[in-house]
C-alpha cells in the first residue's frame, strides 16, 4: 500500500476525527471503553483531534450560531440506494451542475467546524489523504462531494456507520438506518444535528442541496416530514453485483475506521440483513413522495448512457435547463472513460441462492434475472 493509505488504515482518526471531547467521552462510556490494544493508535489520535474541535466548535458557535439563525434550507435533491448502487457515480454527475451545491469531504468529517477551519485545514489534510479511495479507485480530494452521513455519524452519534467504529454493537447501530425504533429524545437530536448542519451549508453556498446518502433511501417518511419538498432520485444495480463490492467497501471502511476487532464470520449475514430491511421500508415508505419529485435509475443503464439518464433526471424531476450543464457533463465524463471497475470473483453457489431468496424483492422489482 502507498503510505497514505497505511497511515490513516493504521493511525489515522477515520470517521471520528470531527468528533468533539465531550462526545467521544460519552461514546467511549456508552461502549464501556472497549477498544482493541491494535486500536489504540487511532483512538489516541480522535482523543488529540477531540481537544481542538472542541475548541473551533466553540468559535464556531459564536461566530456563526447568530448568521445561521434565520437561513432557510432550500427543499434538498436525496441521492437514494444502497452502498455501491452507483450512488457515487450519480453524486459525483449531478454536482457537477454549479446550480447546486453539496457537502464535501472535509464538511462531512468535520461538521462543527468547517466554516471556521476549511479554508487552511483542508489544505493540510489533503496531504494525508489518498488519491483515490481505497475500495473502489475512483479519485478524491477534498473537495470531492461526500455522504451528509458521515457528518450525522460525528454530530448525533446516531448513525449506522457507527458500528464500522464499533463492530461489536452493529446490531445497536443499526436502528439509526430507518430511525423507527428510536426514542423521540434520540430522533429529535439527529435532526437538529441535521438541520444545522444544511443550514451551514446553505449559509455558505446559497444554493440547492444535493444529498447523498446510502441510508436515506429507507428514511423518506422522516425526509419528507422535515422537507415537505424534497426531490428523490434512487439508483438501483444487479444485487448479485452488489452484494461482492458492498462487502468489499465495509472491510475497507472497517479497517479505516475500527476500534474494535472485526467480526468477519458474521458479515455475509450483516450485509444481507441490512440490504433486505433498507429495501423492506423504501417499498413502504416510497409511494409517500409525490409525482413529479420521484425518479428511478438503473446503474446499467447510466454506465451505458449517463448523459441521456441525467437529461432523463433534470426532465422528470423539473429541474434546471439540462442544456446549461450538458457541455460540462460531457467533459466529466470524458475525463472518466478510462476508469475501471473492481473485478469479482463469481458467488458461490450456496451464497449466491441466499442472496435471491431474502433479496427476491428486488429482483423482481427491477426485472433482474435470478
Amino acid at each position: 500500500m502507498a503510505w497514505r493509505d497505511t497511515f490513516l488504515r493504521y493511525f489515522g482518526p477515520g470517521l471520528l476525527g470531527g468528533i468533539t471531547a465531550g462526545d467521544w467521552v460519552k461514546l467511549l462510556r456508552d461502549n464501556h471503553f472497549n477498544i482493541a490494544l491494535s486500536c489504540l493508535p487511532r483512538a489516541i489520535a480522535i482523543s488529540s483531534q477531540s481537544l481542538q474541535n472542541s475548541v473551533f466548535r466553540g468559535y464556531e458557535q459564536w461566530r456563526y450560531d447568530p448568521k445561521l439563525k434565520d437561513v432557510a434550507v432550500q427543499p434538498p435533491l436525496f441521492l437514494l440506494g444502497h452502498w455501491r448502487n452507483g450512488t457515487t457515480h450519480l453524486h459525483n454527475l449531478l454536482t457537477v451542475d454549479e446550480r447546486f451545491a453539496f457537502a464535501n469531504n472535509y464538511q462531512a468529517f468535520f461538521p462543527h467546524s468547517f466554516l471556521s477551519t476549511e479554508a487552511f485545514a483542508s489544505r493540510l489534510l489533503a496531504f494525508f489523504l489518498p488519491k483515490r479511495r481505497p475500495m473502489d479507485n475512483i479519485e478524491w480530494d477534498m473537495r470531492s462531494p461526500q455522504e451528509d452521513e458521515f457528518a450525522l455519524c460525528v454530530a448525533s452519534g446516531e448513525s449506522p456507520c457507527m458500528g464500522w467504529v464499533f463492530l461489536q454493537r452493529q446490531e445497536h447501530y443499526d436502528r439509526y438506518l430507518t430511525f423507527q425504533d428510536v426514542s423521540p429524545v434520540e430522533l429529535a437530536r439527529w435532526q437538529e444535528a441535521f438541520v444545522l448542519f444544511l443550514k451551514k451549508l446553505t449559509w455558505k453556498y446559497g444554493r440547492p442541496l444535493v444529498l447523498k446518502s446510502p441510508p436515506h433511501t429507507c428514511r423518506i417518511r422522516l425526509l419528507l416530514e422535515m422537507f415537505p419538498g424534497a426531490k428523490f432520485v434512487h439508483i438501483h444495480r444487479n444485487p448479485y453485483a452488489v452484494f461482492p463490492s458492498g462487502k468489499r467497501t465495509f472491510q475497507v471502511n472497517f479497517e479505516l475506521h475500527r476500534l474494535q476487532r472485526p467480526r468477519p464470520d458474521r458479515l455475509d449475514e450483516w450485509v444481507l440483513r441490512q440490504y433486505r430491511k433498507m429495501y423492506e421500508v423504501f417499498f413502504e415508505e416510497r409511494r409517500l413522495i409525490p409525482e413529479g419529485n420521484f425518479v428511478e435509475v438503473r446503474f446499467e443503464q447510466l454506465e451505458e448512457d449517463p448523459l441521456g439518464q441525467l437529461r432523463r433526471v433534470y426532465e422528470v424531476l423539473r429541474l434546471p435547463d439540462f442544456g446549461l450543464v450538458e457541455p460540462a457533463l460531457r467533459r466529466y465524463v470524458d475525463s472518466i472513460a478510462g476508469y475501471t471497475k473492481n473485478k469479482f470473483p463469481d458467488l458461490p453457489t450456496t451464497l449466491r441462492n441466499r442472496i435471491a431468496e431474502e433479496w427476491r424483492p428486488c429482483f423482481q422489482e427491477w426485472g433482474y434475472p435470478v
